[in-house]
């Protein structure tokens, strides 16, 4: 992304959970606004920006600024369309479409390359310790008659500790290595990534969080953390890598790494590139779970802010080219040429086949796994919240803190998937099997571990399993007695804790998985309890506790429904799903926020809801915004631009037409300061105060204007003028938005709240409602203003937090 080199504070101020002496405190940290309509003891010669570092919890986030997702009507850009010929047009539609199809087609290479990936390295690392553990049972010792006990003791710590060295200094390796990746080269790299995308679709800017070396990271760091055995999934990250390869695609490449493509230049601006990442983002939910509708309601849902038919159209077509590239490596993996396990992760989990039977006492039980699923969602992410925060603590420490704290989470999860099967007793394999039991040498339900022949470690099947087989697992519904109810309880408790502690540390993490596991595995433990007395097997009650367990985490309905539902091929079960995620997403609601709410919140990113607060039913727009505003006229001279824009950050100013320009004072439009950078650059300056917008428009294009993506725009700084070029002048006009968007100042602040983010706006102006004897504009509003922090420091008395 481009480097803004300023934090966007938004009219004075920005709320932050900061930590000081182990507890939480909320601070909000003054800077200078974005707009700059929130210093009102300081003239607009006098103003200098202070602006301070701001530390954020969770992930390195500065600079924030806002996007321009507003359609700029100045007198260039209205030349440029009326000079469009129909063929530029159908270009453009054309190259669109184009990108949408090839971030389709990488987003399906990037998902088969990670699925692959993990299962051979993972596949490769359980063989070994397979191996190791059958080389182990044979070893002979020389007092057997002495003591059968003791010989007992001695075969099992030979076994232990020489299998979990292997396992350990394995998982180890991989876990430094993308701890390592994640820490130094690209921080942003870290966690699922949803709730940068979401914020990023929202409006805000937040540093590096699409750039190519976050995009490299993101995939081999993915694959290297869930080979590692970590409880993490790689189909969040998979959301955050296709929305980087879009972003990167819409850029026309990057600048930085001299790959960049000149016929690009018609998405070099926001709109555009917002509509790509979102098809991105769609495009990678379709590649981690082979569901293309689900994809598509997953961006609707859950991480778009802003939506259209159009767009709904980019986005389906995009999961369409997913899901076809997907089907032919599947084809092409049914050969047992894709690694270890054939099929290369390719995997869709099946339930049952027959049609659903259920009577009273299942629909109550499905009543029950929705309630369990909303408590045990609303305290996980209760959890998450205070690790991420603890986390917090050693992260800012630096880099090599962070990959310290990776490989102690590291062995904390080796320690237990290895540890806990050997609590667990052998069960005899079942008769009649087709498959062999127990499997030795491949991926299966059937796990022998420390068991003797013909028996099988029904826990080691979960734990010693890459995660996707352990949910395969779970959903399977041909030996209902295949898991103990001590083993289904063991494997939740292990699954849940580590699932909370490993989300938060350096490393590509999703929360997926994670949480299908936990439902999947109290899902099945109700099952099993119910027993002959269910019309239900295992099976589905393990996919009814993955769905509620993630309603009650992600707070998701609609998407999750149907992506279970692609997952599984079962649609059968669309009622009883439908009812448990309703039940579970309404239980939580009453404790918390959904987790990457939560998590968006406490990077402090200034995330604009989709409704308005009550508090702001209260208060008008001319309320929260006030003077004195730094303006132009529509002539200004050089020296007062340059003093401006050097001495405060602020993005958007407005200009003002003025006599001999116009009648009375009016309110032409807002000029952005990378335009008045590109203009100024140019040095198209007048020794007198005249009207030249004709020879500027002459002089440059639309594209000139474009944002330049991931390379550097002009800075002030890099721009030197004479003592006789800051005396002359330069005619704004050209360059000046002429069509903002306005509203009154009596205006309800909710409903210019809801305005701001329907619209996608970085700047609201306000105008008096009665002009006489006035200055033709009130104020600007952006987004810190609908900030609670922000509102709060003005108004204490009607903010309420909970």
């Amino acid at each position: 992304m481009e480097d803004q080199g300023d934090i966007e504070n938004e009219g004075g101020g920005i709320g932050v959970m900061i930590m000081e002496n182990g507890k939480d405190l909320e601070r909000n940290i003054s800077a200078v606004s974005e707009s700059g309509i929130r210093q009102p003891l300081l003239s607009s010669k006098s103003r200098v920006n202070n602006t301070s570092q701001i530390a954020i919890i969770g992930a390195n986030v500065c600079p924030i600024e806002s996007l321009d997702y507003e359609i700029i009507e100045n007198d260039l850009f209205k030349q440029d369309w009326r000079s469009r010929k129909k063929v530029q047009i159908f270009q453009y539609i054309f190259l669109k479409w184009t990108l949408v199809l090839l971030i389709g087609l990488s987003v399906g290479l990037v998902g088969f390359f990670l699925n692959i990936a993990v299962e051979n390295i993972a596949g490769f690392k359980l063989l070994l310790i397979s191996d190791l553990m059958l080389q182990d049972k044979y070893v002979q010792f020389p007092f057997m008659i002495i003591a059968s006990v003791i010989s007992w003791i001695l075969l099992l710590i030979v076994m232990y500790f020489r299998g979990f060295a292997a396992y350990a200094c394995c998982n180890l390796v991989l876990a430094t290595c993308a701890g390592i990746l994640c820490a130094f080269i690209a921080p942003a790299a870290a966690g699922s990534g949803i709730p940068e995308v979401k914020a990023y679709l929202n409006g805000i800017d937040a540093h590096s969080i699409l750039a190519p070396s976050t995009l490299f990271v993101k995939i081999f760091g993915s694959a290297l953390g869930v080979s590692a055995g970590f409880v993490v999934g790689k189909e969040g990250p998979m959301v955050h890598t296709g929305a980087c390869i879009a972003n990167l695609l819409g850029q026309g490449g990057s600048r930085k790494y001299h790959l960049t493509w000149k016929w690009l230049k018609y998405f070099k601006n926001d709109r555009d590139r917002r509509d790509l990442i979102t098809c991105g983002a769609a495009a990678g939910v379709a590649a981690a779970f082979r569901a293309p509708v689900g994809g598509v309601l997953f961006a609707l849902e859950e991480v778009a802010s802003w939506w259209r038919s159009a767009l709904l159209w980019r986005t389906f077509f995009s999961t369409a080219v997913v899901a076809m590239v997907l089907r032919s490596f599947i084809v092409f993996c049914r050969s047992g040429k894709c690694g270890l396990f054939g099929q290369g992760g390719l995997i869709m989990y099946d339930v049952n086949s027959g049609a659903p039977n259920y009577n009273t006492i299942d629909v109550l039980a499905v009543l029950l796994i929705g309630v369990l699923g909303g408590l045990l969602g609303s305290l996980y992410n209760y959890l998450v919240d205070k690790v991420l925060r603890t986390y917090s603590i050693i992260n800012e420490r630096g880099p090599a803190f962070k990959v310290l704290l990776v490989m102690t989470i590291s062995i904390l999860s080796s320690l237990c998937s290895y540890g806990l099967p050997w609590f667990a007793t052998c069960t005899p394999c079942p008769v009649g099997l087709e498959d062999k039991c127990p499997t030795i040498g491949r991926s299966g339900n059937y796990k022998n571990f420390q068991c003797p022949a013909g028996h099988y470690n029904d826990l080691a099947s979960l734990f010693m399993n890459t995660n996707d087989d352990a949910i395969r697992n779970l959903f399977s519904s041909d030996n209902s007695s295949e898991f103990h109810l001590s083993s289904l309880f063991v494997f939740f408790a292990g699954v849940y804790c580590l699932g909370v502690v490993t989300y938060g540390i350096a490393i590509p993490s999703g929360l997926f998985i994670p949480v299908i596991l936990a439902g999947a595995s109290y899902g099945r433990f109700v099952g099993t309890v119910l027993g002959s007395i269910s019309n239900l097997n295992n099976g589905l009650f393990a996919l009814l506790g993955a769905a509620s367990f993630l309603g009650g985490t992600m707070r998701m309905t609609v998407s999750i429904c149907v992506i279970l539902l692609e997952l599984t091929d079962d649609l059968l079960m669309l009622p009883l799903v439908m009812l448990v995620l309703l039940i579970s997403k309404t239980v939580a609601d009453c404790f918390n926020h959904g987790v990457y709410d939560q998590i968006v919140k406490m990077k402090g990113l200034p995330y604009l809801e989709a409704h308005a607060e009550p508090y702001m039913r209260q208060l008008v727009a001319g309320d929260v915004c006030s003077g004195p505003l730094i303006t132009f006229s529509g002539v200004e001279k050089v020296g007062n631009i340059i003093h401006a824009l050097k001495f405060t950050r602020h993005n958007g100013f407005p200009v003002i037409d003025a006599p001999p320009f116009s009648d009375a004072p009016e309110f032409c439009g807002l000029a952005l300061r990378s335009h008045l950078l590109v203009l100024l650059k140019a040095k198209k300056f007048t020794k007198l105060s005249v009207l030249c917008g004709s020879n500027i428009l002459r002089s440059f294009h639309a594209f000139d204007f474009a944002k330049p993506g991931s390379g550097k725009g002009p800075k002030l700084e890099d721009l030197s003028f004479t003592d006789e070029e800051m005396e002359m002048y330069v005619d704004l006009h050209p360059v000046t938005n002429t069509s903002p968007y306005t509203v009154v100042e009596t205006m309800s602040l909710a409903k210019a709240a809801i305005l701001f983010r329907q619209l996608g706006l970085r700047h609201l102006c306000v105008v008096p409602k009665k002009t006489t004897g006035r200055d033709p504009i009130v104020g600007i509003l952006t987004r810190h203003d609908f900030m609670p922090e922000h509102i709060k420091g003005l108004y204490p008395h009607l903010v309420h937090h909970k």
